[in-house]
């Protein structure tokens, strides 16, 4: 494809017959996904919300039981957070699952139920970034404006031949102005799900089948053999180490967990006594315990180490969890440090907990 040496964008005729190749693809070989097939903004912001950083083999199914649960926005708003909680649990980044909740309450007390109808006003949503806010005004409303999510800046750089560092406030910019370009006037909606369908399944990040590709006669990362080179994607992911140390403490069937508060990964979901330690502990001995009351408890009870060592891989982090029963005689009467609560075996199944919390107590046979 001919390129103006102005911001790299193509002239009227290309960008027509850019779109009508980009249709007819999608067309053909789109997937067919629940949330395509409405124009409800509820609906749409709310696959649009599992789906960030989730793929869409693993949100369809949780998509399906919000939808199942929740219906409508209304419906979410009246929700216990818990149980949203509860319901997200899985899928990560739970972060975005208390935005959401919040986001539905927004709707329901400020806009009496209807979602804003464009992107900028949608924008202003609590956990809407300038993505989703374009997607859910495209898709529902069919306000032309680009939804631009990795995909489409896979796609737009190799095609385009954009070598600017997509995280860059410049490179940003010229992505912006292409997308600007291309989009379709005549049908926003299926212009941005066709481009973020086709780096989903054709521009895929590795290894692209670009000899099957519908703009292999006119893409830059082709002819120039560039596809492991672009997009441009500079910034380096700094991983913090994380060593998590966790007391069971178990009663009969009840086990003692409390909420997580505070700025935190799992803010709202519930754990155990937990001591981070600066390096991996191997023993409880090599642990400081400051709380006298948790001391105390040590002493009711017999202590056992669970043998297997589990890591937990986030974005910005990586957990290495190791965990230790505290089994308390049934007659024994104790008292739990602040925070701790006892929670039956029903109790326990239904609290919204990390999905590593969860792994470990089906592991061990208790859930």
């Amino acid at each position: 494809m001919h390129i103006s040496e102005n911001n790299l964008i193509p002239d009227d005729f290309e960008v027509i017959d850019f779109n009508r190749r980009l249709k007819s693809w999608y067309l053909e070989n789109h997937r067919p996904l629940p949330w395509r097939e409405t124009k409800d903004p509820y609906k749409i912001w709310l696959s649009e919300v599992i789906l960030q950083q989730t793929r869409v083999v693993q949100g369809l199914p949780y998509y399906e039981r919000f939808i199942d649960q929740y219906p409508t926005v209304h419906d979410l708003a009246a929700a216990d957070e818990r149980d949203v909680l509860r319901l997200w649990q899985g899928l990560g980044y739970y972060s975005r699952a208390r935005n959401m909740h919040f986001t539905a309450r927004q709707v329901v007390n400020e806009y009496k139920g209807e979602f804003p109808e464009t992107s900028e006003k949608l924008s202003k949503l609590k956990g809407l970034g300038q993505y989703t806010a374009a997607a859910i005004a495209s898709f529902a409303f069919d306000e032309v404006v680009p939804a631009i999510d990795g995909n489409v800046y896979r796609v737009m750089s190799r095609i385009f031949g954009i070598q600017s560092d997509m995280l860059s406030s410049e490179g940003k910019k010229e992505f912006s102005r292409l997308a600007r370009q291309t989009v379709s006037r005549e049908d926003p909606a299926t212009y941005n799900q066709a481009m973020i369908e086709f780096g989903a399944l054709q521009c895929v990040p590795a290894s692209p089948n670009c000899a099957v590709c519908i703009f292999n006669d006119r893409c830059f990362a082709f002819a120039h053999q560039m596809q492991g080179q672009l997009p441009v994607k500079i910034k380096k992911l700094t991983v913090k180490q994380r060593f998590m140390n966790y007391y069971v403490v178990r009663q009969g069937d009840r086990l003692a967990m409390q909420e997580r508060r505070g700025r935190d990964i799992w803010t709202g979901l519930y754990d155990f006594y937990l001591i981070e330690s600066k390096l991996f502990a191997t023993t409880p001995d090599e642990l400081t315990i400051t709380d006298s009351i948790f001391r105390n408890l040590l002493t009711k009870g017999r202590l056992s180490e669970v043998p297997k060592l589990y890591s937990h891989i986030l974005t910005h982090q990586r957990l290495q969890v190791r965990f230790w029963w505290l089994e308390i005689p049934e007659t024994e009467r104790i008292d739990l440090p602040p925070g701790l609560a006892f929670y039956d075996h029903e109790e326990v199944e239904a609290l919204p907990k990390p999905i590593l919390i969860d792994t470990f107590l089906r592991e061990e046979d208790y859930l």
